[in-house]
């Protein structure tokens, strides 16, 4: 816990460092606000306790305390401001870019559910607090200036408030620590709950048919996740309130106190007033801060989430650029691997699975298909074979090359791919990738006859680079899916399990007409499949099983094929 803390520490010093002239901006001018207003309340107290009133000097003196007071809050509330919407803005890049940059195992390791909440609510939660800063600075100020005021006007009397204080203090220490706990309880449901909305979106259909299920879900778990959530987060609150309250009662037995001191002992008019009319002004700024200390809490389970997200992915897959262009690594002739091996660690109470060792060659103009049955590695090769995956052990190359971990980027870019748990974006980067962009002018008319035969161009159109729409069938969504992969027209296309969600007609078109084509043009072809009506076609037939090739069968001839 205290490694996480101290590394909790220096990530928000790191992102806080940017914004140190702004943030001591605030505090100057926060402290100077809160300074002012303790003038005014001294200004006011000499007034009630001297004859002539408000007049002459002390007017002015007034007037001028007045105006420093609100210019100070209003420079320390835009400086918070500007520091918070940029603090959170930070945040959200550095978040992105560590996702961005991160190897595919450790995301893949990393389950969305857990992964949505810290990028959305954990964020939103430090931008809240970040805002709510300068008031309790300028409160803390005007608290620290309250105290030295009532001190120079009786150090006894200060005695006794000082006692009243901590008390105070250590009731509100011991519901923040109280508080925290609970604030961690409810944030780790959080996940669970984010869980089981994602199952109830993506198993609408299957929920719909099964009402014990649907029931199940509802009352089992939403509905158990969700109460346990109010009730924990409202007793943490609790805890909270219940403490501020107490510190209110204390502050009016104080005054009690010091009207009951005054009572019994000589005490100067000025002082008791003093005293009186500071301590009720004093209660404003110590309930805003103690308001303030739930969201401070829940802020820092935040921050504490995120840390624990950034240390997951603060080993960044070396060599990924996110800036620069490709290198323009050309394919000649052949892609493959030599003693490739990957091993994934064992789940609880199973065996782990490990692939390799693989040697493969796979050679421009080739239509290959892998085959086997699931969880025979048919995946987890091709990972490899994309350098989505670095080998631990042997090399993957190109042209007879070793693909290094400085290259590994550049050789991804030799790649089209369509997964079976693809996601389809709606803009088009292919025209980018041509010579001086020029590509993107062209893309409607390129992309037009590819909608045309694949069916789709009713329903689908293509404007300022971008699809008209998504939101279509499983299977037409891989034919727009396919569309990006004719349209960036890399050397290498792979498709894993394309004609799962096609009806009979598109899967034989699939097979034997649009892949040929792409073949005939050069393209190398590496297809998942278990159509075994098709293995034919393909020039090679790579089985997998348990994690090893097996069998790589290659044709003869694509004209005895054909015939």
């Amino acid at each position: 816990m205290t490694t996480t803390t101290t590394g909790n520490g220096a990530e928000i010093g790191r992102l806080l460092k940017p914004f140190l002239p702004w943030i001591s901006l605030s505090l100057v001018t926060g402290v100077g606000a809160g300074a002012a207003t303790v003038a005014l309340l001294g200004t006011i107290n000499r007034v009630l306790n001297q004859p002539g009133g408000l007049a002459g000097g002390l007017l002015l003196t007034f007037v001028g305390l007045c105006g420093v007071a609100l210019f100070g809050r209003m420079a320390s509330d835009v400086s918070t401001n500007f520091v918070g919407q940029r603090l959170v803005a930070q945040v959200r890049k550095s978040l992105a870019q560590k996702i961005l940059s991160a190897p595919i195992d450790a995301l893949e390791r990393y389950r969305t559910h857990r992964l949505m909440p810290v990028l959305s609510q954990d964020v939103d939660m430090i931008s809240d607090v970040a805002f709510a800063l300068s008031g309790t600075l300028i409160a803390l100020a005007v608290a620290l200036g309250c105290l030295s005021y009532l001190a120079f006007l009786s150090l006894p009397l200060f005695g006794l408030m000082l006692l009243a204080l901590v008390i105070g203090i250590s009731v509100q220490l011991m519901a923040q620590i109280r508080g925290e706990a609970g604030f961690w309880k409810a944030r780790e449901q959080e996940d669970q709950l984010h869980k089981a909305y994602r199952a109830i979106s993506e198993g609408a259909k299957e929920l719909r048919m099964h009402r014990t299920r649907r029931t199940r879900m509802f009352a089992g778990q939403i509905e158990r996740i969700v109460d346990t959530i109010r009730v924990v987060n409202g007793r943490a609150i609790n805890t909270y309130v219940i403490a501020t309250a107490f510190g209110s009662a204390l502050f009016f037995l104080l005054i009690a106190l010091i009207l009951g001191w005054a009572a019994f002992r000589t005490t100067e008019p000025a002082v008791v007033s003093g005293f009186v009319l500071v301590l009720l002004f004093l209660k404003g700024p110590l309930d805003q801060i103690a308001l303030t200390l739930p969201g401070v809490g829940r802020a820092k389970v935040a921050f504490q989430r995120i840390g624990d997200l950034s240390a997951r992915f603060a080993t960044p897959e070396p060599h990924l650029h996110l800036e620069r262009a490709s290198n323009g690594v050309i394919l000649k002739n052949e892609i493959g691997m030599r003693g490739v091996r990957y091993a994934f660690d064992a789940p609880e109470g199973g065996e782990a699975f490990a692939l390799g060792p693989i040697d493969l060659k796979l050679r421009r103009g080739e239509m290959v298909f892998v085959v086997g049955d699931n969880g025979s590695g048919k995946t987890t090769l091709i990972k490899l074979l994309l350098g989505l995956y670095a080998p631990q052990a042997g090399d993957v190359l190109i042209d007879g090359s070793v693909v290094k971990p400085e290259g590994r980027d550049d050789y991804r870019q030799l790649f089209t791919t369509v997964f079976s748990d693809f996601y389809l974006f709606e803009d088009l980067v292919a025209g980018e990738e041509s010579e001086g962009g020029a590509g993107m002018e062209v893309l409607p008319e390129t992309a037009l006859p590819y909608l045309e035969r694949l069916e789709i161009a009713h329903k689908v159109s293509l404007k300022n680079g971008a699809f008209s729409t998504t939101d279509l069938s499983t299977g037409q969504r891989k034919r727009l899916a396919l569309v990006h992969a004719y349209l960036e027209g890399r050397p290498v296309l792979v498709f894993d399990e394309w004609a799962a969600d096609q009806d009979p007609t598109f899967r034989h078109l699939f097979y034997t007409e649009l892949l040929p084509e792409l073949r005939a043009k050069g393209h190398l072809l590496v297809v998942i499949s278990h159509d075994d009506r098709y293995f034919h076609l393909a020039d090679r037939v790579i089985t997998m099983q348990a994690g090893k090739i097996v069998e790589d069968n290659v044709r003869e001839s694509r004209e005895s094929l054909a015939a």
